[in-house]
């Protein structure tokens, strides 16, 4: 082993001085700070963490903690199952027994809790931008980009969100790209509110505290957010109740949505299923029957005997239709009679045409 040389000092620590000099090494003095601190540990055990926050909170309560998500299911719960021991019997109409039941057992299966909506959706581009604003788009906020050239459509659209009450917020192009998804956006973009989708309970609330006969359309399959639109300003003027949607494959409320229902989606609440087949089944627990619109239908709309019940009016895609597990749940199944030059109606006229012909016969 080879000795120090006289006045060789240690070597430092490393790193640099004030000065900004490299420091020398450690010469393998320090390598104890280079060992690892063990495994991580649990989420629970990490101070600050969410998980660790609802443990403490469970811990104070005294109750177990739970993770995220909806609780479980009670066994037996009907409702939650989407079975029951009662079969398929349906309600009296004219009580709103059938709504009173619904309450009473719970939500039906795969409702979101009242404000899960989807993600913010993001307008790019200046035409879209100023027709959103001007069909009264709910918006978080406009971003203006610095620096553009004279356009009034610039200016109208500021107008419009100072009117409206929506923030106006200078961005530079770098974060427009970044909001926009690399979407043309030419300066201008619009940030608007994720919608508060309502659970398919609330539908039959909002029947109750009218006290009317539950109308709601449900759409299998409708993925155009304007037919979801149309759809809902036709529920508003045939004094529907509500549309429900499924989770998966199927338009959403977006800013196209909105612009479609001329701010009828405003009036009119949409909820969100998970798993459509199992929501209709529990509407028809509920009371409520379920009828599909299908050009092989046996009854003709204007004629529906059923139209004076509880009704679940189920409009399918264009192209498709309605899927086979929804048509064969149906209690019935009825069409719109055209020409026979034609092959088909969109999600939209069809579903308008349905709920003028039901709000006709129950008037009439």
């Amino acid at each position: 082993m080879t000795r120090r040389a006289s006045g060789q000092s240690r070597p430092g620590p490393g790193g640099r001085t004030k000065s900004g000099k490299p420091r020398p090494g450690t010469g393998g003095y320090g390598k104890r700070k280079l060992e690892g601190k063990g495994p991580t540990p649990p989420a629970e055990q990490r101070t600050g963490h969410p998980a660790q926050l609802r443990a403490a909170a469970a811990a104070r309560s005294g109750a177990p903690a739970q993770g995220r998500g909806r609780p479980r299911a009670q066994a037996g719960d009907p409702l939650a199952t989407g079975t029951g021991s009662g079969g398929r019997a349906r309600s009296p109409a004219a009580d709103g027994r059938g709504t009173a039941s619904l309450r009473a057992g719970g939500r039906p299966p795969g409702g979101q809790p009242r404000g899960a909506g989807s993600s913010a959706e993001v307008v790019a581009g200046r035409n879209a931008v100023l027709e959103s604003l001007r069909a009264a788009v709910p918006a978080a906020a406009l971003y203006v980009g610095p620096r553009l050239d004279a356009d009034e459509r610039i200016g109208q659209a500021v107008m419009l969100a100072a009117d409206a009450g929506v923030p106006v917020i200078e961005a530079g192009r770098a974060e427009l790209d970044r909001l926009t998804g690399g979407a043309i956006h030419q300066g201008l973009a619009l940030r608007v509110r994720p919608y508060a989708y309502a659970d398919p309970a609330d539908l039959l609330d909002r029947a109750a505290d009218a006290a009317a006969m539950p109308l709601i359309v449900a759409l299998d399959g409708v993925t155009d957010p304007r037919n979801l639109g149309a759809i809902a300003r036709s529920v508003a003027a045939f004094g529907g109740h509500g549309i429900l949607v499924p989770a998966r494959r199927a338009a959403g409320v977006t800013a196209g949505a909105w612009k479609a229902s001329a701010g009828a989606l405003a009036r009119v609440p949409v909820a969100r299923a998970s798993n459509l087949a199992r929501a209709l089944a529990a509407y028809q627990e509920a009371g409520l029957f379920v009828v599909g619109l299908d050009a092989g239908g046996a009854e003709d709309i204007g004629q529906l005997e059923l139209a004076d019940a509880p009704l679940v009016l189920v409009v399918g895609s264009e192209g498709k239709g309605l899927s086979r597990l929804i048509a064969q749940n149906c209690d019935a199944l009825a069409r719109v009679p055209i020409a026979s030059t034609t092959e088909s109606l969109n999600a939209g006229i069809a579903g308008s045409i349905a709920l003028y012909a039901v709000s006709r016969q129950r008037a009439g």
